[in-house]
């Protein structure tokens, strides 16, 4: 199983820098062990114009029936001798996937000790497999690097040269060249569709997947025409992790929307809120009425739910009275910005006590959410799929429900105030929907029915006499026997503990 991947220099940047970023010395041959073999790095070629690294995978195919388990045992002679007599030690396949991530983990991260600036930079890179199985032939095999900046050739391999006759097998050799693509970016493509061209894994596929799936396709795989396809097969078409997988993905776009688009566009909407030469944009306000709501609840702990890049977080964090702060959301890359904006790793013990950053779907229950004050939907309802919107209304309301839950959304009656925005579209491609007033309130009141709350509306921004105000707010307030009744079966609870503790001393 076999390898290479190549790079071109110039005078300024060295190929040879491709042995820094793989962590790989060009001079060495180095071996590695795995549990199912072994795997070689070494440098066919390394000088200042090209350099090329390869890994050549060693397949044990004894060791890897026995880290299966035993598995297949009991069945028909041929399904056994198929355990030790198989493709695995010649072609790729999700053994060289878990190879690439284990020899290159640092190159996959994007990590460079010696030299930081390296990983950033695009490059002109070519990719060689020699024997890739690819169960949907050529045609497959472009449809899934082509929309990422590859150009792919793919070459099917003949069952046999002696008899042409036969056709082609299921084999390709490819060929992957770009210039618009760092090599994390290319380790990552090559992690995950490598396994998905084979369509079949060596392990057992668990939850714990779809994470390692998220995290190889951040960046990539949300917006990928043939997601779908991508995501059952790498997850052994296991219906329960793929549908997870693939509403976390559309969660993900959310996290993944130009931040400074977002504030463009806001910019341009909040433009007629003030008369002098510097409006206050249309998010400022938007985090200021969260604020003063908030501040009006008497919240002290708060959840920003679909917290983006920490704009509110941030705000929040100014005000003393927020003792606790939690900004939720599924994008590990809008967390690691956020955690970057805030300077987490600079901030004082006791301020960094009051914040914490969470990855979850807010498509799912999650106990980590409840017992707060207060919880704000700011701008996230309307990236959501309309029938995704009954499950996030119950891990919110049904399952977390705090005191007071916030939910901003933009007025699309507004829309025709925005001279720049063409009749009919959504102020950002990302927008499912927009709500006029009349269907905004008449969501949010059916859910304050259905959970025990007593909602009121305020508008954000300029409030225009004929389209009303370009942000509309929903204030959900528990309502006084709900709250008292959950106030009193959490004190309950706690008693039970208590007693639980004094029984157990």
């Amino acid at each position: 199983m076999f390898l290479t991947i190549s790079t071109t220099g110039i005078p300024e940047r060295p190929a040879t820098d491709l042995g820094f970023l793989l962590h790989k010395h060009p001079g060495k041959a180095q071996a590695f062990s795995t549990s199912y073999g072994t795997a070689h790095v070494f440098y066919p070629q390394a000088d200042a114009e090209r350099c090329t690294a390869a890994l050549l995978l060693e397949v044990d195919a004894v060791a890897l029936v026995r880290r299966g388990k035993g598995k297949g045992r009991g069945g028909a002679p041929d399904a056994a001798l198929a355990q030790y007599v198989n493709d695995r030690p010649y072609a790729a396949s999700s053994l060289l996937a878990v190879a690439l991530s284990g020899v290159f983990s640092s190159a996959m991260r994007g990590v460079c000790t010696a030299k930081p600036e390296l990983p950033a930079q695009k490059r002109q890179l070519r990719v060689e497999v020699p024997a890739l199985p690819a169960r949907g032939g050529p045609g497959l095999v472009r449809a899934l690097f082509e929309p990422l900046g590859w150009t792919v050739s793919a070459e099917p391999v003949a069952l046999d040269t002696e008899f042409p006759q036969w056709g082609d097998s299921r084999y390709v050799s490819l060929v992957l060249e770009s210039e618009t693509l760092t090599l994390a970016e290319a380790l990552r493509h090559l992690y995950v569709l490598l396994p998905v061209l084979d369509d079949a894994k060596h392990y057992w596929v668990s939850s714990d997947e779809v994470d390692k799936l998220l995290r190889a396709g951040e960046g990539w795989l949300p917006d990928h025409p043939e997601q779908k396809l991508i995501t059952s097969r790498y997850l052994s078409r296991r219906w329960s992790l793929t549908r997870q997988a693939m509403e976390r993905l559309e969660l993900v776009r959310l996290a993944e929307a130009d931040d400074s688009e977002v504030e463009e566009i806001d910019n341009a909407v909040g433009a007629e809120a003030e008369t002098e030469d510097r409006p206050t944009p249309l998010a400022v306000q938007r985090r200021d009425a969260i604020v003063a709501a908030l501040t009006e609840a008497g919240a002290a702990r708060v959840l920003d739910l679909g917290c983006g890049q920490g704009q509110l977080v941030q705000a929040l964090l100014k005000d003393p009275r927020f003792t606790e702060i939690v900004g939720v959301d599924v994008s590990m890359r809008a967390l690691t910005i956020a955690s970057r904006r805030l300077k987490l790793d600079r901030m004082g013990e006791r301020q960094a006590s009051r914040v914490r950053l969470l990855q979850g779907s807010l498509a799912y229950t999650d106990t980590r959410l409840k017992g707060y004050d207060a919880a704000v939907l700011s701008e996230v309802i309307e990236h959501l799929d309309l029938p995704r919107l009954p499950a996030l209304e119950y891990a919110v309301f049904g399952s977390a429900r705090p005191r007071t839950v916030l939910v901003t959304t933009p007025n699309v009656e507004y829309n025709v105030r925005w001279e720049s925005l063409p009749a009919g579209h959504v102020r950002h491609g990302d927008h499912r929907f927009e709500w006029t007033r009349e269907e905004f309130c008449g969501w949010a009141s059916q859910v304050a029915e259905r959970h025990g709350y007593d909602v009121r509306f305020t508008p954000v921004g300029p409030d225009d006499p004929e389209v009303g105000p370009p942000t509309q707010m929903a204030v959900f307030e528990m309502a006084t026997a709900t709250a008292t009744a959950t106030e009193t079966a959490g004190a309950t609870a706690g008693v039970r503990t208590e007693k639980k503790e004094a029984k157990a001393a």
